[in-house]
């Protein structure tokens, strides 16, 4: 059983494990515990013999899952609930290093620790005494044909060149602002697709008035298996150090991607594999503030927020 309880970027990240443990390990069976609201990014991987949703107290969990009979936990998310879950189990399990304490030296007293490792790379760490080595593919990502768009409000994704741009993030000192998205958006030359939830509507609408008919606003009007179709087709993905971000990695779409309070040496950055793809990623270096959190915040802590309001 492989566990990763989220979040959207997190859980694809796993997704080399999934295919590499499928294919080199003989006769292996494959579950995966996460939350139920990350059910589209698996349930069409045909690595998965089954997922389990974490809907009940950890301990309660790990009674129900007992029935499985599990030989080995994969452990990717690493924390309290998990160790609950395993220790019910009480098979062999691996986990993943999570790096926190260096993490709080970089973010706390910016003391750079961090080894040059991906996560994938540390994820893929856990399966090597079972013989399973990294097979360079990189991730996967399988769009159901349902989701397929022929068409969105007239635009054809399969018959335009355009450019796709993912404005959204959880936190607001992880997305780049909508002057400067507008900005650079200006200086394309192929229209742009908007792409983010219906939390990104407001920011969508502004950003849409000012690009004008070059723009094609689907903030909120797409799943996120669509928006990755839109993604697919597309020449190249402006985006924010966000879940689509690895999406598009997955898909193997050229990523241009902007850095805020987070640090591409945090080990999440695009993720191909061994294939070359176009990438560029756009940070604010030599700020005695950053990083400063490994998640992000609602607002700059200094006011300024130097790091993505004056990024270039």
């Amino acid at each position: 059983m492989i566990i990763r309880f989220s979040s959207i970027g997190d859980v694809v990240l796993t997704t080399p494990v999934l295919r590499c443990l499928k294919l080199q390990v003989p006769g292996v069976e494959l579950h995966y515990l996460t939350k139920l609201g990350f059910k589209i990014l698996l349930e069409h991987n045909p690595y998965i013999h089954q997922i389990h949703y974490l809907d009940k107290h950890p301990i309660a969990k790990g009674y129900e899952l007992r029935k499985e009979h599990f030989d080995v936990v994969i452990d990717l998310h690493h924390n309290l609930r998990t160790a609950l879950i395993k220790g019910v189990l009480g098979v062999k399990a691996y986990s993943f290093p999570k790096l926190n304490v260096e993490k709080f030296l970089a973010v706390n007293f910016k003391i750079f620790k961090l080894p040059s490792i991906h996560i994938v790379d540390r994820y893929l760490q856990t399966t090597q005494s079972l013989g399973v080595k990294n097979d360079g593919a990189g991730l996967d990502y399988f769009i159901p044909e349902p989701d397929h768009l022929l068409e969105f409000n007239g635009f054809k994704p399969k018959e335009n060149k355009y450019y796709t741009w993912a404005i959204g993030a959880q936190h607001f000192t992880k997305r780049l602002p909508n002057h400067r998205v507008i900005d650079l958006a200006q200086k394309l030359s192929y229209p742009i697709v908007l792409l983010g939830g219906k939390e990104d509507q407001v920011n969508a609408a502004i950003i849409a008035e000012a690009l004008g008919k070059n723009c094609i606003n689907a903030c909120g009007q797409l799943n996120l298996n669509q928006s990755a179709f839109m993604v697919q087709h597309s020449m190249h993905l402006y985006t924010n150090d966000t879940g689509m971000m690895h999406i598009a990695a997955a898909i193997k779409v050229p990523i241009t991607s902007f850095w805020g309070n987070t640090l591409p040496e945090f080990g999440m950055t695009p993720y191909y594999g061994e294939q070359h793809v176009e990438q560029h990623v756009v940070e604010v270096k030599g700020l005695s503030c950053r990083p400063c959190s490994k998640i992000g915040f609602d607002r700059c802590p200094k006011g300024h927020f130097k790091c993505m309001a004056h990024s270039t």
